[in-house]
Order: C-alpha cells, then sequence, then structure tokens
C-alpha cells in the first residue's frame, strides 16, 4: 500500500471513530491517539526523510491536509457534545411556570401578644396610659414600696429570683405603680396600666416561671369600690363578651385594702357549670382593691385626699380563657402548630 492510500485510510479511519464520539472524554482520547506524540501521523512525519526527494512534498501536504480535517473534526465535534450536553441540563432543570407560586411563610403574632395588645386597647379606650418599667428591680420597689418589708410573711407567696441581696427579677409590674407614684409631684393623679413579663420560681401547667402580668392602678380623689366594679366589667365585657358576669369576693393583698378576687361567669358554659369551671360556673381571672393608705403616703400621697384602686391579672390566663388553652407550657414550646391557630 502507497503513502497516499495510507493517509487516505487513516483519514477515514480517524473521522468515522470522531463522528461515534459521545462524550468529551472519548473526543480527548482520539485526539491524542491520532494527532499525539506518538500517533500515526506524526509517525509518518518523522519518517519523511526515507522517502524519495521529489516524493516529500507532496506527500507532507497530504499529511498536513489529513491534520487539518482531523483537527476541524474535532472541534466541530466538541462543539457538538457541549450543545447537547446543554440542552440535557436544560432539559433535567426546566421549571414547569404553568405550576402556581409558592406563597411566602407569613409570621405569626404569639397568642400572649395578641392577648396582651387587646388588653391595653380596651384600657387605653377608657383613657389608661400604658407605663412600662425594668424587668430587673430592686427589693424597694419591688416589695417595700408596696407595704411589703423585709419582714412581711406575704413575700413567702412569691418564690423570687434574687440576683444580689437588694436586685431582682421582678414578680410583679406593680413595682412600675410605685415607680410612677414617686416620678410626679404628690397627689397627682394616675390613670395607668403596666404591662409586661414577671419572673417566678415555679412550673407546671399552669405556673411557668416567666410569665406576663398586667397591672393597672388609678388614684384621685373620691375613687371608690363601684369605680373599680364599673372599669373591670367594662374590660371583662370588651374582652369575653356583653353576656359575662362578674362578681367580687373578699380576698387579701398586702397592697391593697379592703381586697377582692374578680371572678367572671364561665366562658366555657356560660355559667352553667363544666368541668374548666368545676361546676361552679364561675372562673377567677385577677385580683383587686383600694390603694392600701401605706402604699399612698410611701410614694408621698395624702390618704386623707387622694384615694384609688389597683388591678392585677395574668395576660396567659386571659389568653388560656379567651382561646380555650388548657395547658400554660404550650405558650413557651415554641410550636408552629400551636401559634398557627391565632390571627
Amino acid at each position: 500500500m502507497g503513502m497516499r492510500e495510507k493517509l487516505e485510510e487513516l483519514k477515514n479511519a480517524a473521522l468515522g471513530e470522531l463522528a461515534k464520539a459521545a462524550t468529551g472524554e472519548e473526543l480527548q482520547e482520539l485526539k491524542v491517539r491520532y494527532l499525539g506524540r506518538k500517533g500515526p501521523l506524526t509517525e509518518i512525519l518523522r519518517g519523511m526523510g526515507q522517502l524519495p526527494a521529489e516524493e516529500r512534498p507532496k506527500i507532507g501536504e497530504i499529511v498536513n491536509q489529513v491534520k487539518r480535517t482531523v483537527e476541524q473534526t474535532i472541534k466541530d465535534r466538541q462543539e457538538i457534545l457541549q450543545k447537547e450536553a446543554l440542552k440535557a441540563k436544560i432539559e433535567s432543570e426546566k421549571v414547569d411556570i404553568t405550576l402556581p407560586g409558592r406563597k411566602k411563610a407569613k409570621g405569626h403574632l404569639h397568642p400572649i401578644t395578641l392577648t396582651e395588645r387587646e388588653i391595653k386597647k380596651i384600657f387605653m379606650h377608657m383613657g389608661f396610659d400604658v407605663v412600662e418599667g425594668p424587668e430587673i428591680d430592686n427589693d424597694y420597689f419591688n416589695f417595700e414600696a408596696l407595704n411589703l418589708p423585709k419582714d412581711h410573711p406575704a413575700r413567702d407567696m412569691q418564690d423570687t429570683f434574687y440576683i444580689t441581696d437588694n436586685f431582682l427579677l421582678r414578680t410583679q409590674t406593680s413595682g412600675v405603680q410605685a415607680r410612677t407614684m414617686q416620678s410626679v409631684p404628690p397627689n397627682t393623679p394616675i390613670r395607668m396600666i403596666s404591662p409586661g413579663a414577671v419572673y417566678r420560681n415555679d412550673y407546671d401547667a399552669t405556673h411557668s416561671p416567666m410569665f406576663h402580668q398586667v397591672e393597672g392602678l388609678v388614684i384621685d380623689e373620691n375613687i371608690s369600690l363601684a369605680d373599680l366594679k364599673g372599669t373591670l366589667e367594662t374590660f371583662c365585657r370588651e374582652m369575653f363578651g356583653d353576656s359575662v358576669q362578674i362578681r367580687l369576693r373578699p380576698s387579701y393583698f398586702p397592697f391593697t385594702e379592703p381586697s377582692c378576687e374578680v371572678d367572671i361567669s364561665c366562658v366555657i358554659c356560660g355559667g352553667r357549670g363544666c368541668n374548666v369551671c368545676k361546676h361552679s360556673g364561675w372562673l377567677e381571672i385577677l385580683g383587686a382593691g383600694e390603694v392600701h393608705p401605706n402604699v399612698l403616703e410611701m410614694s408621698g400621697y395624702d390618704p386623707s385626699k387622694m384615694n384609688g384602686y389597683a388591678f392585677g391579672m395574668g395576660i396567659e390566663r386571659i389568653a388560656m380563657l379567651k382561646y380555650g388553652i388548657d395547658d400554660l407550657r404550650l405558650f413557651f414550646e415554641n410550636d408552629l402548630r400551636f401559634i398557627r391557630q391565632f390571627r
């Protein structure tokens, strides 16, 4: 076989294999096989010296032509394979634009937040100011200014988290009331509520070491228990509906005298009696009373001229009644299935 025929056969073999190459790796292997340093075209070029002088230019031209043809075929095949790979990728990653879009997940207000906002809204409509204070308070404002001296037995009712001998995590928001009374001129009328988190060392289905309170204070001339009852009736009907009834029962709190517990007719059974209200028809929701004269005096008020009433309620307690929740611990477990039920 002559050199021309051998080159023609080599070209046809290379083009045939290149046309079948299915991947870039196969194409690279063929390129090395035919055009590499050990490939047949390189060997032919190395053996050109053995050819007659008059044959060398013609054979060299044919070799270069074959080489250019193989190189161009490799380039063309590489472009085809790249296009095919891109097309396959697009097919595998395509998005069906006819599908409905995914809605963004919206946040939900916590039921305690919802309840606190509603409580504040009701009292603000009645002319109350909303006043907040520090959650780390001193012993004086948390206890002493509220008629609870250091040796008072009622301190045992509140298992307190002390930070130092004088500073503590507040056990009630009543300290904000004392701060407010002592921040204004003597005998200044006050109409306020103080919402916020409070802390006591207790934990079960109805108690949490951190919970929320709203405490109210009204001080003016000629304030009576009738004013207190009217305020609380208005609040309860706004919160639980027009049909709810309230009653006041005598009780004891060191910072009010006289003091009372406030019940509402059961919002579950309408007062007929059920397991929630222990078949009494009533549910306890808050404590209240007329401000103790000692509390007024310690904050610069004259009990002979000014008097008032105070009340306090747990926000969790109100939320449990309003939404029918039977375990206080659900509020603090951060389970989205629970929180998403409230709007």
